[in-house]
């Protein structure tokens, strides 16, 4: 598997990913986030445009899985990270996110964050798996709290949400250079 930058071209895709990633919350009675829109076009270009959109391919350069993010005081704050169902369990989010810690590094940034529900198995479970830790609220930044304020007025809050992260070793990513794809 392979990743790479998204390009214009696979924006309708990733709209595609999300709408099947949410798919199995139905299964956990939240209807609502299965039947929540995707990121507009406009939106997913913008993180593209900003070089903060990375997808994982199949064989036939299709995307699967894709990643975009944004730098929250001194973090890479991972604003979405979905993978088709179809292509699960296969290491692509866990991959998709060691390459945002490699893009992070190679900017000085010192750790990965994100939002996500606390009890959904593929969520905070996961992420923990992958080395992140659940932030206690004394410990959220001022854009943490907007972040988690923004979610709360769409509705998110009807389900437990935490705030995690995963602190980048400096040492253990070279830089990456711009442009470059890595391979999985």
């Amino acid at each position: 598997m392979r990743i790479r930058s998204a390009r214009r071209s696979d924006l309708p895709l990733l709209q595609d990913i999300e709408r099947a990633a949410g798919e199995p919350f139905r299964a956990l009675g939240m209807s609502a986030i299965a039947d929540d829109d995707p990121p507009a076009l406009d939106l997913l270009d913008d993180y593209r445009r900003a070089g903060r959109a990375w997808v994982a391919v199949d064989t036939g350069d299709r995307p699967v899985g894709y990643l975009i993010a944004d730098p929250v005081e001194g973090a890479a704050h991972i604003e979405q990270v979905s993978v088709h169902p179809s292509a699960a369990r296969r290491g692509l989010g866990s991959a998709l996110i060691d390459h945002l810690a490699g893009w992070a590094a190679a900017r000085q940034l010192d750790a990965l964050t994100l939002t996500t529900f606390s009890h959904v198995p593929w969520n905070a479970p996961y992420y923990t798996r992958l080395g992140f830790r659940v932030l206690m609220d004394a410990e959220l930044t001022d854009s943490l709290r907007k972040i988690r304020a923004e979610e709360a007025e769409h509705g998110l809050d009807r389900w437990p949400r935490v705030c995690m992260r995963r602190e980048i070793p400096h040492a253990a990513h070279g830089p990456l250079p711009s442009g470059t794809d890595r391979q999985q």
